[in-house]
């Protein structure tokens, strides 16, 4: 499972011309899954995007969490995280999970943020999405599941 977390001023998702998601202040999370990712890793991954501490405290230091600065989420499904482009110019996507158990898996993770206390906004699985942001810091950190062994 490989997630982008991007901490955001704002972030706003548009399906059709029309939102469908939107946060003022928090993370834009994109979101892809492996073909080897379990439930237990979506678990052990919105626990780690829970307790990230990176926006900065009074000291200007990143130290508190999206909790602690009553942030919130808007999550975005991304399979592309998992292009491989090792060979030739066309990425391959072998390495992405099939999306009817991709989307189990979206959803799951959603639901657990959801369960932290967290306001979380979706964008559409699947579906054509322009997504909008203003980037602050810029802050973007990359959680890979394979990377932290989980």
């Amino acid at each position: 499972m490989r997630v982008v977390v991007q901490r955001v001023k704002y972030a706003s998702v548009k399906v059709n011309e029309k939102i469908v998601g939107k946060i003022d202040h928090g993370y834009l999370l994109l979101v892809g899954f492996g073909v080897d990712d379990t439930m237990n890793v979506v678990e052990k991954m919105a626990k780690k995007v829970h307790g990230l501490r990176i926006f900065d405290d009074e000291q200007g230091k990143m130290n508190l969490s999206i909790e602690q600065v009553s942030g919130a989420i808007l999550s975005i499904s991304q399979f592309t995280l998992y292009a491989d482009s090792a060979k030739g110019n066309r990425p391959s996507f072998i390495g992405a999970m099939r999306p009817e158990t991709a989307t189990k898996m979206y959803d799951e993770f959603n639901r657990i943020l959801r369960q932290y206390g967290l306001v979380v906004e979706e964008g559409i699985f699947g579906a054509d999405m322009k997504v909008e942001l203003l980037n602050d810091g810029p802050v973007t950190i990359i959680l890979d599941s394979k990377e932290m062994n989980l």
